[in-house]
């Protein structure tokens, strides 16, 4: 996992920890972990953030250095 990516998105978007903790709805403390790595990140975590900042889950574990996020699934109803 590219930790640092979390960091460089949140600090690119102005954004302090604590906002961010708040969009996942944990404690900063937890936010905080996350950026260094001391705490694995969920799923539903990593899919709230790559929506948040317009990216894909790919690009925030390293898997790719592309930024752009891929076509999102249309919604079924």
């Amino acid at each position: 996992m590219k930790y640092e990516r979390l960091r460089n998105l949140r600090e690119d978007n102005d954004l302090l920890q604590r906002h961010v903790a708040k969009i996942l709805n944990i404690a900063e403390r937890t936010y905080s972990h996350y950026e260094t790595g001391k705490r694995n990140i969920s799923i539903e975590s990593l899919l709230t953030l790559a929506k948040f900042y317009n990216t894909s889950i790919d690009y925030l574990v390293g898997l790719t250095d592309e930024k752009s996020p891929y076509p999102r699934a249309k919604s079924h109803k």
